[in-house]
């Protein structure tokens, strides 16, 4: 069964191709099919392969396909590499894929695009698994740069919407901008490694690089731009907001089980590069640190139920990245897996919301939906208490796991240990403002609605309640893959420590029911003060990074093409076009259509030219 791994990323790709070639001509129960079909055949391999691999008791398997190129010594191929990395990587994307997919079916029936939808879909999964599965960094930058694409044609799926073309065009302009990056650290890897197979290249640079050199510190800050592009981190984090432009599935899948994740992936797939590099992994820390607090600052602050959970992403891969940046990179694995489980079961719930509310995305025209919408109101309590680390459920396991490295960390530990501790009060705030809002309180408008929610879109809520809450119990089997970097130990921390990391959570909970439920302050009295609103609208609009963007680089490229628009170059192009139609015009006019003034021009013609020719 282990021969069978290419399959993973094929079944997809063949549901792709499926689709692409009827046009959209098949009916939509034979899309549902083929497009939630073909995931769910992926999945079922990856569960009898990672049977079969987990009972072997091997630390890899190496599947080589075929050879994709060969120059000289360069001879990437098309093989896929099985650990305990990649395994839990597959399934995540596989398995949660495959209930988005189904919640799909249901969620999409209506839009006349059905079958392009779950093209696009079967692509961007396709693509993550190859990107997940690479034994060398030119296939998984294959991968990597195919989701990147998808991305960009799922987030401007509604493209008749300019906003939402827009919203595609950032993303992808933005997250070229780390690719960039990353592409100039794989010439940077080969031209001073020899290869780009990644499990040789780790061992040459283990070999040749001594710790702290520069070739190690400038690939890891290459890769490492690369990672910040792909999951949203600073300074690259504006384009994830705006990618809810797409339909809601598309933001489950998008920030659950691919794209998001990338970033940690590279970094936790890579990370000898940046044992290496201590600085560099250091930075990873921080920079995980400052996004996750400022993404939870926003948060707070959103009216649009998506854009809060998008912000929400935001700073739990913030936290990954704490995870990664302080050698905890299990831990921060791990809080991958639950938050996949967490954060698709939100998106999904809020999919059920905004659909059984006629389109509607602000939070505060809700309120009350607990006994309309019972399903969506179960699903977001369970979600936001895993988003929250409320203790034993999913989310609980892994935040603390990273907090405890951070804290045990000698230097900057205890900074990085208060500020995510501090993250997870904001996240008890902002994911509770969003229950009370919507579930409690009095009804503001949609009076009679019904929850839709059949069987296609209310079994994978079910399935993603059950993971939120006991997906914290599942044992990942990565420790054989981070075995020589990291030291698998109990976490020796007070008493004391313990508790502050579990009440914080709880304390943001209390603070937001305060505010929302018991309505014991006057918020809009609270935002009558001008500094209380001029932080509200600061943080508001993401700390105004968009306008600090605009300002820094979008104003003076659109002022250079203004200058350049009319250079010497354009302008000798332009006197060609304009001699072009002044000769034009010219010959028009001897196009008469009198038969006479032909003749009379082909007689002067022949007259000139035997001048001519006895004059020469």
């Amino acid at each position: 069964m282990l021969d069978l791994i290419w399959l993973l990323p094929t079944f997809p790709a063949l549901g792709f191709l499926a689709l692409v070639l009827t046009s959209g001509n098949l009916p939509k129960k034979a899309v549902a099919y083929i497009g939630a079909g073909s995931i769910g055949l992926s999945f079922l391999a990856a569960a009898l392969i990672a049977a079969q691999f987990l009972a072997s008791g091997e630390d890899y398997f190496l599947k080589e396909v075929w050879v994709w190129m060969s120059v000289g010594k360069f001879t990437p191929g098309f093989s896929f590499y099985l650990d305990g990395l990649s395994l839990v990587m597959m399934l995540i994307i596989t398995g949660v894929g495959f209930l988005i997919h189904l919640y799909s079916t249901g969620f999409m029936v209506d839009d006349p695009s059905y079958s392009r939808f779950f093209a696009y879909m079967n692509l961007f999964v396709a693509s993550m698994l190859m990107l997940v599965l690479a034994d060398n960094l030119v296939l998984l930058y294959l991968g990597w740069e195919g989701v990147g694409l998808c991305s960009y044609l799922l987030i401007g799926f509604w493209y008749e919407n300019p906003a939402n073309g827009y919203a595609a065009r950032k993303a992808f302009v933005t997250t070229r901008v780390g690719d960039t990056s990353m592409a100039i650290g794989l010439f940077l890897l080969f031209a001073q490694l020899g290869t780009l197979n990644i499990q040789d290249l780790l061992h040459a640079a283990q070999t040749q690089w001594a710790v702290g050199s520069g070739l190690a510190i400038a690939a890891s800050l290459l890769l490492l731009g690369g990672a910040v592009g792909k999951s949203a981190q600073l300074p690259l984090q504006t384009w994830l907001p705006d990618a809810m432009a797409g339909p809601t599935p598309i933001s489950a899948l998008i920030h659950a089980a691919t794209m998001v994740t990338a970033g940690v992936y590279l970094i936790a797939r890579t990370h000898i590069l940046f044992e290496l590099a201590p600085n560099v992994q250091l930075l990873v820390a921080w920079i995980g640190l400052i996004t996750l607090l400022m993404a939870g600052f926003t948060a707070m602050t959103q009216h649009d139920i998506k854009r809060i959970l998008a912000y929400s992403t935001i700073s739990q891969i913030g936290y990954m990245f704490l995870g990664l940046g302080v050698g905890a990179w299990s831990a921060s694995v791990f809080h991958l897996m639950t938050h996949a489980f967490f954060k698709a079961l939100l998106f999904l719930a809020a999919g059920t919301v905004i659909l059984s509310l006629h389109h509607e995305h602000d939070i505060f025209k809700m309120g009350g939906k607990r006994k309309q919408l019972p399903i969506a109101f179960a699903s977001f309590m369970i979600g936001s208490l895993a988003l929250a680390a409320f203790p034993f459920t999913s989310g609980y396991f892994s935040k603390d796991e990273i907090l405890l490295a951070a804290l045990e960390m000698e230097g900057p530990g205890l900074w990085l240990w208060i500020g995510g501790v501090i993250g997870a009060f904001f996240t008890g705030i902002y994911s509770f403002r969003l229950v009370f809002v919507v579930f409690f309180g009095e009804s503001k408008g949609h009076h009679d609605a019904r929850e839709v929610a059949g069987f296609s879109m209310a079994t994978p809520l079910f399935i993603l309640m059950v993971l939120a809450l006991f997906g914290g119990w599942v044992q990942i089997p990565v420790d054989a893959v981070f075995s020589h970097g990291e030291v698998h130990e109990e976490h020796h921390v007070s008493a004391i420590m313990h508790a502050i990391m579990i009440a914080m959570p709880l304390l943001g909970i209390a603070v937001s029911y305060l505010f929302f439920m018991k309505k014991a302050f006057d918020i809009d009295k609270l935002m009558a003060n001008p500094v209380a609103a001029s932080l509200h609208k600061f943080w508001f609009s993401g700390w105004g990074m968009d306008a600090l963007y605009n300002f820094l680089f979008i104003r003076p490229f659109l002022f250079l093409a203004r200058i350049n628009k009319n250079d010497l170059i354009d302008a000798g192009y332009a006197l060609i076009v304009v001699l072009t139609r002044t000769a034009h015009r010219m010959l028009a006019k001897t196009q008469t259509g009198q038969l006479h003034w032909y003749v009379i021009s082909l007689a002067a013609g022949l007259v000139l030219i035997v001048s001519l020719g006895v004059l020469l």
